[in-house]
């Protein structure tokens, strides 16, 4: 016979009301004892019936609702990324799901093996390791076969009822499923009661595993994230150490303190017990140790290790680290389990290599050892650039000796030409023409003797031996200075000279000597880039605690270009005079206004002249 079909809900109401009319009806019959058997059988297998429908619906309405938790709980999940949050939410939904009494959720390490990673009980409290008591032999089963499992009483069932955590933590109803994710197993779900049996069926199962495969996505997305948060930061890390180190490196051209710090991050980043550098020496065919940091080693400053060693050669051919792991034992006798060796590049070239040693077993790991050589390329690019300046710096130091040198040797010849020259009007009479050459010669010393004091004055500046002698210093007197010097040029162009100094003008901090320098330069530079007949003034003021002095000229003026070149040694604004001179004139001015603590403020205006102010602190 075909099933009758189903009936409504409002079908089963009207049904359960005329039982109940019907069941009211026997009591009646019953109570006046007048029975009718047959009737009496007939309504209740009616009754009987309308009970197995009513079980019928109640289980089917306990699914639905089980099904609309199940929608929500997995709602819920997916709600967080963080894994202990989405761990927790999974296994407190899954003991709602099921109404066991504990429940635990295990996670696959590295080595394949099932760790709890949340432990849970009915009242969503979390246990302790102590309460971990289930049945290993379920869950490895589990994972074994990838298939769920439901037992009604372990006790009793002959798959588990012989296994000692059975027996010993009396576990009874037990549901396990996989956690499977793409294919893949990457844990299982365990829940079960210790006191009654029966708690769990079939459908119990199928919906704890539909479940379990949503929980396992949300787990994996949160692995994920997790893992990709953390290379985040750790890259982050990385890269703001990558910074502080080229901070570092870039704020010093001194090669020594380069390699030092270099070895010093190697070190704590591999966590090194010592670091050494070298530097190759093609010549010599050797690596030549020439920087150390961390405990005594075989490594030391001013070892040399053979080019053709079997080590040495590979990391340089190859241009890659290399990593020895291994017990041995140094020349000092120390124990040392692992050595790496970086290759120092510059532009695709080995230059050197960085040695480190460590005895912890934890050091030279992977990313350490690629952070390092990062760091290794960052320290070439600042050790090439602390040699060049070292190169540099010798080379500037030998052209300084060198032009202090000539300006010194030049001083005899010069002097003596000079003095031969004032001794021919003495010798004799001379002609008209042998005068002027005579006075020829005496011109040209005379430049000759102030290119080579410019000279000479360069080559102090440059080489930090130029000193001045701060103290108070008028600044009247060292303007008469200055006037004496340039007066019979300026009056034989022409020019209009006004000195104008401020009454009561207080004393400066000077050298005496060098300002005067400082003002005959600018009044030098004034008239010779003023056309003849025209005006220069020499001014100077108090501002504040300040002294201010300017040279004021009406001449040929200078472009914002010029202005920002001035001070270029040998570099001469191209203004059409055709004025000699050699462009360090200026160079000089500058450095001793700095030297002096002062400072020069330079207005001009091409065709409509210049305004140079140098202010100087007053003294005391």
């Amino acid at each position: 016979m075909s099933e009758a079909p189903r009936r409504t809900a409002r079908e089963l109401d009207a049904a359960l009301s005329n039982a109940r009319q019907t069941l009211a009806l026997l009591r009646s019959q019953a109570e006046s004892g007048r029975i009718e058997q047959a009737f009496m059988i007939k309504r209740l297998d009616d009754i009987n019936q309308l009970m197995g429908e009513l079980d019928a619906a109640l289980k089917e309405n306990v699914q639905q609702e089980r099904l609309a938790k199940l929608y929500e709980v997995s709602r819920v999940i997916g709600s967080s990324l963080d894994l202990q949050t989405v761990l927790n939410q999974v296994m407190d939904a899954i003991i709602e799901l099921t109404g066991a009494e504990r429940g635990f959720l295990m996670l696959l390490d590295d080595d394949g093996k099932l760790n709890v990673r949340v432990a849970r009980n009915f009242g969503q409290e979390t246990l302790e390791e102590s309460a971990f008591t289930l049945s290993r032999t379920v869950t490895d089963e589990v994972l074994k076969t990838g298939q769920p499992i439901v037992t009604t009483n372990a006790q009793n069932d002959p798959r588990f009822a012989g296994q000692q955590s059975v027996i010993s933590h009396a576990l009874r109803s037990i549901m396990a499923t996989p956690l499977r994710v793409r294919g893949s197993v990457i844990g299982v779900v365990y829940v079960d009661n210790r006191i009654r049996t029966g708690l769990f069926s079939e459908k119990d199962l199928d919906i704890l595993d539909t479940f379990a495969g949503q929980a396992a996505v949300a787990i994996d997305n949160a692995r994920l994230f997790s893992a990709t948060d953390q290379a985040l930061s750790a890259r982050v890390e990385e890269l703001t150490m990558l910074q502080w180190i080229d901070r570092q490196l870039n704020e010093t051209l001194d090669m020594a303190k380069a390699m030092a710090l270099t070895l010093e991050w190697s070190s704590r980043v591999c966590k090194a017990r010592s670091a050494s550098m070298g530097l190759l020496d093609q010549e010599a065919n050797v690596v030549r140790v020439v920087s150390h940091y961390g405990e005594p080693d075989a490594l030391t400053s001013e070892t040399t290790l053979d080019l053709n060693a079997p080590m040495v050669r590979q990391v340089i051919d190859t241009q890659e680290p290399l990593l020895q792991k291994g017990n041995a034992t140094n020349t000092n006798g120390a124990n040392t389990t692992s050595v790496f060796t970086v290759p120092v590049r510059l532009e695709n070239k080995v230059i050197g290599l960085i040695t480190m040693t460590a005895s912890d077993e934890n050091a030279f790991k992977e990313d350490a050892r690629a952070l390092v050589s990062r760091m290794a390329d960052r320290a070439a690019i600042a050790i090439e650039n602390a040699r060049l300046y070292d190169a540099v710096r010798a080379a500037n130091n030998a052209k300084s000796e060198f032009v202090s040198l000539v300006a010194h040797e030049l001083k005899v010849p010069m002097t003596s030409i000079q003095g031969y020259a004032d001794l021919l009007s003495m010798a004799g009479p001379i002609n008209e023409k042998q005068s002027q050459f005579v006075a020829t010669i005496k011109n040209a010393v005379s430049r000759m003797k102030v290119l080579v004091s410019d000279l000479s004055d360069i080559s102090r500046i440059e080489s930090g031996h130029l000193n001045v002698d701060i103290k108070p210093v008028s600044v009247l007197e060292a303007a008469n200075s200055a006037r004496e010097g340039t007066i019979t040029e300026i009056e034989k162009r022409g020019h209009q000279f006004e000195m104008d100094i401020e009454p009561n003008l207080p004393l400066v901090q000077a050298d005496k000597d060098r300002l005067a320098q400082v003002l005959l330069n600018l009044l030098s530079n004034a008239y010779k880039y003023t056309p003849d007949g025209g005006k220069i003034r020499l001014r100077a003021r108090r501002q504040d605690d300040t002294v201010a002095i300017s040279v004021a000229d009406s001449g040929v003026g200078l472009t914002p270009e010029q202005i920002a070149k001035l001070g270029t040694k040998f570099w001469r604004a191209d203004n059409g005079l055709g004025q000699p001179g050699t462009g360090l004139g200026f160079a000089i001015t500058r450095n001793l206004i700095d030297l002096m603590h002062g400072k020069l403020d330079i207005r001009s205006e091409p065709g409509k002249g210049s305004v140079f102010t140098v202010t100087l602190p007053i003294a005391g």
